[in-house]
């Protein structure tokens, strides 16, 4: 249990977030990161706050349906009903197929459609549409979940478990598509009945602790060849501490519904990598990329990983650290909240740097849409970790 004291530093980072995202950041990104004559949402604003021109893609209508959503559910009083009501009509409208398969590209000036398969685009779209069920309870949205996941198994399946990126099957098979899965059998699993979301789900944590993690270094790998095996060539030579953070966060998550030694023991190790061997001790923020060995490959600062630092710190204080170290979990959540408000510090109030170099000084680009899902996710196991709300 952690004491009011140790929450002291957290609620006061919180609340500088909340304030931020009220006041500033649902603001902007509900009014000029929305299309509301061509559809979807604005994929990226200019450092100056313009939209850029951009194709629509899948995975960020699903992300904006759950970042809007999960506003609402912390206390956001912005158009929450509409702004997720225009999401789904985007991705029931432009982004499912007649045969059931997620379709990754929209370009509305154009009213045409780009990309191929992507298992990423498909995982998203489960995503999106578990959080537009929860909030809309309209049926028709899980039984187009039900049609495309009955479509991944029957195209898409590995035969010894996970899903292909081209058939015949061919490398690279990712690990990182399979995490969005996950992430999105879990949401599944808490809005409906069907065996088969904790089933998806239990199979992506299998393959994750089969195959993904080294069992040498205890790092989880990116790439695979077509039978599973991480591919040792300098291009896949690739551990993302974010992503250590994610698949730690996911997997206490899973373990809370089935709990297992081994499940604990994995989740611990890659969040061990994370703070370890992937974080920037001066700035308290993850690097962007590790060698196979554990040495640093990218040392840049994204802002991403850092709101999965927070999910999966919390995650961790809820359910496996007692003592002196929920002290430590503490101080790191409290760190790790300050060092993502760094990123807010930008001229158009409500947007973000998407990367600092290893000194902290941002690099000049535009911010991502994409970028609020994870805010949001962070915001929400904060909220739940202090009992704080946006308003």
């Amino acid at each position: 249990m952690t004491s009011n004291d140790e929450l002291s530093g957290v609620r006061a980072a919180t609340r500088d977030l909340f304030d931020w995202l009220c006041a500033s950041a649902l603001p902007l990104w509900s009014t000029m990161g929305v299309d509301w004559d061509l559809g979807g949402f604005v994929e990226r604003l200019s450092p100056e706050g313009e939209p850029i021109a951009d194709v629509r893609r899948a995975r960020l209508v699903a992300r904006q349906v759950y970042a809007f959503k999960a506003a609402g559910e912390l206390g956001w009083s912005g158009p929450v009903p509409a702004l997720v009501e225009h999401g789904v009509n985007a991705l029931c409208g432009h982004h499912i197929s007649p045969d059931h398969e997620v379709i990754s590209c929209y370009v509305p000036a154009e009213d045409r459609h780009t990309g191929g398969f992507d298992l990423y685009d498909q995982a998203f779209g489960l995503f999106g549409l578990a959080h537009a069920f929860a909030h809309l309870g309209d049926p028709n949205l899980e039984t187009h979940a039900r049609s495309i996941l009955s479509r991944l198994r029957e195209r898409w399946a590995h035969p010894t478990g996970g899903f292909v990126e081209h058939q015949p099957a061919q490398p690279p098979l990712k690990a990182n598509p399979h995490m969005h899965l996950l992430e999105a059998a879990l949401a599944w699993s808490t809005v409906s009945s069907d065996p088969a979301w904790p089933a998806l789900a239990k199979e992506m944590v299998d393959l994750c602790i089969a195959r993904f993690i080294d069992p040498g270094t205890g790092g989880l790998r990116e790439f695979f060849n077509e039978d599973w095996n991480a591919i040792q060539d300098s291009s896949s030579d690739i551990v993302e501490p974010g992503h250590q953070s994610e698949w730690a966060w996911l997997l206490m998550r899973w373990s809370e519904r089935s709990p297992t030694d081994r499940l604990k023991s994995a989740a611990k190790g890659l969040l061990a990598i994370a703070e370890n061997e992937g974080l920037n001790t001066s700035q308290h923020r993850l690097v962007n990329e590790l060698h196979a060995d554990l040495s640093i490959r990218d040392g840049r600062l994204r802002l991403w990983p850092q709101t999965e630092r927070i999910k999966s710190l919390i995650r961790f204080s809820q359910h496996e650290a007692g003592g002196d170290e929920q002290t430590d979990v503490m101080r790191r959540i409290e760190q790790s909240v300050r060092a993502l408000l760094g990123y807010f510090d930008h001229a158009i109030a409500g947007s973000w740097w998407e990367h600092f170099d290893e000194n902290g000084k941002p690099l000049i680009e535009p911010a991502r849409a994409s970028s609020l899902y994870h805010i949001m996710g962070a915001a929400t196991e904060l909220g739940t970790l202090t009992g704080m709300r946006l308003t």
